[in-house]
This record gives C-alpha cells, sequence and structure tokens, in this order.
C-alpha cells in the first residue's frame, strides 16, 4: 500500500537524510534559550547562516556574504539537549550569487528520539570581494 500524496498546495515534509551529511550537527544548550526555556530562533538562524555559507564555498572559493533569508519557517520548538542537524543543498548558482536551501532537524533527548524537521528556510549568499562589491562566482580548486 503506498502512502497517500500530500493536500493540494502542500509538499510532503523533506526527510532526514541518511545519505548525505549534514552541514551543521550540534548539540543544543542553556545558553541558547529564550525567555520561554526553548532555543532561542537567532540562534538557530545564525546557525542556518553558516550551513548555507558551508554550502556556498563548495561553489566559490572567495568570500561570500548572506543577502536573504527566505521562506524561513519554525515549525516545531527546539530544546535544550536536542541534537540539531542542519542539511543544506544548492538550488541553483548564478552569476554572483548562490542559492541554498536549508533544512533543520532536532532529535530529543541526545538523538534517542526520532528526527523531528524543526525549520526551513531559503538562504541566498553572494560572492564579493574585498569591497564587499558583488563579483562572479569562482569555482574552488580542486
Amino acid at each position: 500500500m503506498s502512502p497517500e500524496p500530500p493536500p493540494e498546495n502542500q509538499s510532503a515534509a523533506p526527510l532526514f537524510r541518511t545519505d548525505q551529511l549534514p552541514a551543521i550537527r550540534r548539540v543544543m544548550v542553556p545558553q541558547d534559550t529564550n525567555a520561554m526555556g526553548t532555543i532561542f530562533g537567532g540562534a538557530i538562524l545564525s546557525d542556518i547562516d553558516l550551513a548555507a555559507a558551508i554550502c556556498a564555498h563548495r561553489h566559490h572559493a572567495g568570500k561570500v556574504v548572506t543577502v536573504a533569508m527566505d521562506k524561513v519557517e519554525f515549525k516545531k520548538p527546539v530544546f535544550v539537549g536536542d541534537v540539531m542537524t542542519i542539511f543544506a543543498e544548492t538550488l541553483s548558482v548564478g552569476t554572483t550569487s548562490i542559492s541554498v536551501k536549508t533544512t533543520v532537524f532536532a532529535e530529543r533527548a541526545l538523538c534517542m528520539g526520532r528526527p523531528t524537521l524543526v525549520t526551513e528556510a531559503q538562504v541566498t549568499m553572494v560572492a564579493v570581494n574585498e569591497d564587499f562589491k558583488p563579483v562572479p562566482i569562482e569555482r574552488p580548486k580542486q
């Protein structure tokens, strides 16, 4: 029996990838909490930004900066002790920019639970020179 397709206008939730290395993986600690005791969204955004930069550097050997975070959606909270995993994949490479999709999962109770999709975002990185002016993408030397 095959699973039912998602309702119209709703895509299937991304699955936790076991065939891909994550860009970032870390245990969430009390210093990352907000006043409600959950992980502060800004801490997650910071890690998303780092994951997108790591992904962008697969395509550009020089400096990259974040110019946009689009479609950021916090789906579920992250808690102290959760192991947060961020996957980053290239959506497109333009003349000066790289679009990256990030998918964030939390494994509850120090990996004793199933990975839960907690956040998704699309990040646009731009290659820049020393004056922070956009420059063409330069492929890293192999």
